[in-house]
């Protein structure tokens, strides 16, 4: 990874607010939201050049709130032999997810600040972990549609704690303090944080937008996930013609074959370097409760409650 200071504040970076993070990365305070700084470069480079498609598909999360899984559903979706018995040509066994749904900020942003996307086929697969107020302009006004997941805040601390210790200690670098990682992520400092605007933003747009925006939750396509592949099926334009349809999807995009998988157990992003299996771990409801106190439970419980408070909005489990 990159943490360098983002270029485009060459000349004022000691004006952007910093705090070190995990112990040695610098996260930087931009418009109400914290970044690494080769990501915020990236995504300010974005947000000035992207310019959207009517039949662009965006995922849209903060992290880990089950983005890679949904890597996998919609390009399913979106794939006429995804929901077939052909499974000779099933991108999911040569490609991870990542590679299906490349990145705004960490990908295609990153090297070149305007790249050519022209020979993308047709419908572009988008994701993004930047907040509603960060997306470019375009994304916002064209028909191009943007799907939102999130996860119960709790779970969603726990699976970034092992999900960047298993990154820092690939390197020989020491894991973070539970304590400390878990204060920081209650004030609202990890990448993309905080968490809690993150999600708001999202779920505000959704009410007045829907027709534009699905917004998901990770709990909702654990308990009921043909009822939730239907509803995403049908909001991409992509319904489901039977049954049988749904099944083949649910089988190929079921987490215990995503993780058994050869590509997805071996190999490293070549983006991050992050080893390609840390992307899967349990992936279950309510994982926080074998890592995190009952004290620290109630702190974030009490946290969501405010922030959330009149919105209509249930992330609780």
């Amino acid at each position: 990874m990159d943490f360098s200071t983002p270029s485009a504040f060459s000349t004022t970076a000691s004006e952007v607010p910093k705090e070190t993070w995990w112990g040695s990365f610098d996260l930087y305070h931009w418009e109400g939201f914290w970044y690494l700084g080769s990501h915020l470069d990236a995504a300010i480079a974005a947000q000035k050049n992207f310019q959207a498609s009517d039949d662009d598909v965006f995922l849209t999360s903060s992290m880990k709130t089950g983005t890679t899984w949904l890597k996998a559903i919609i390009p399913t979706i979106m794939n006429p032999k995804g929901r077939t018995n052909d499974d000779t040509e099933d991108p999911l066994l040569k490609h991870h997810p990542n590679e299906l749904m490349p990145s705004l900020e960490v990908q295609l942003f990153k090297e070149n600040p305007n790249p050519d996307l022209s020979g993308m086929p047709s419908p572009r697969l988008f994701r993004t972990h930047v907040p509603y107020p960060m997306l470019p302009e375009s994304v916002k006004n064209s028909d191009c549609k943007i799907v939102y997941i999130t996860r119960d805040p709790k779970d969603t601390f726990v699976s970034l704690c092992h999900f960047i210790d298993s990154w820092v200690t690939s390197m020989g670098k020491p894991p973070c303090r539970m304590n400390e990682a878990f204060e920081s992520f209650c004030r609202g400092v990890h990448p993309f944080g905080p968490f809690h605007d993150h999600v708001l933003c999202y779920w505000k747009e959704s009410l007045k937008r829907s027709e534009k925006i699905l917004f998901l939750r990770y709990e909702d396509l654990k308990e009921d996930p043909k009822g939730q592949f239907k509803k995403l099926a049908s909001f991409l334009g992509r319904p489901f013609a039977k049954d049988e349809e749904v099944d083949k999807v649910l089988w190929r995009c079921s987490l215990e074959r995503l993780k058994n998988m050869e590509v997805n157990q071996h190999g490293v992003d070549p983006q991050l370097g992050i080893n390609y299996k840390s992307y899967f771990r349990r992936g279950n409801v309510g994982d926080w409760k074998d890592s995190i106190t009952q004290e620290m439970k109630q702190r974030l419980d009490s946290i969501t409650a405010k922030k959330f408070e009149g919105s209509g909005l249930d992330l609780g489990h």
